[in-house]
């Protein structure tokens, strides 16, 4: 990727005070899914090379979530498109959604469940999807180990 010169100090300084952890989406979806009765791992690596960093991980169970902000991974109904430096942008968030298809292939890969959740919708909604999920994971896990296979 050609490396693009940032549009302007000020530019630069902004950019630099946007959070890459506990973003309030990611605090949001934490805390509802707390609430209903998950506990969860938070900035948990789930791979180490290359490394990749999930926001939420259930380890035992194989669940990694993302919370993907909308500028940042380009969300197709909330992303804008700077206009300043509007090339080096448009190679940084598709370098990111390029990033985040291939952890989502490596994860798969070995056995993992991904879940992404955009940072626009509801921490209401998404905590209900990841408690789906485990809830199925759980089942699955139980079935193949308590030997519930319908031969008995």
């Amino acid at each position: 990727m050609s490396r693009v010169l940032s549009s302007s100090p000020e530019a630069s300084h902004r950019m630099a005070k946007v959070r890459q952890k506990g973003t309030n989406a990611e605090i949001a979806l934490r805390r509802e899914m707390f609430r209903i009765g998950l506990r969860y791992r938070v900035d948990y690596e789930v791979l180490k090379k290359p490394r990749r960093i999930a926001d939420i991980v259930f380890p035992g169970r194989k669940i990694a979530i993302f919370v993907d902000g909308c500028f940042w991974h380009g969300c197709p109904e909330h992303a804008t498109w700077p206009k300043q430096n509007a090339e080096f942008w448009r190679q940084k968030i598709e370098a990111n959604r390029q990033r985040d298809a291939d952890t989502n292939e490596r994860l798969q890969s070995l056995g993992w469940t991904v879940l992404r959740f955009w940072s626009h919708q509801s921490p209401i909604e998404a905590a209900r999807t990841v408690a789906h999920v485990v809830a199925l994971v759980d089942s699955k896990r139980c079935a193949s180990s308590c030997g519930v296979n319908g031969k008995n």
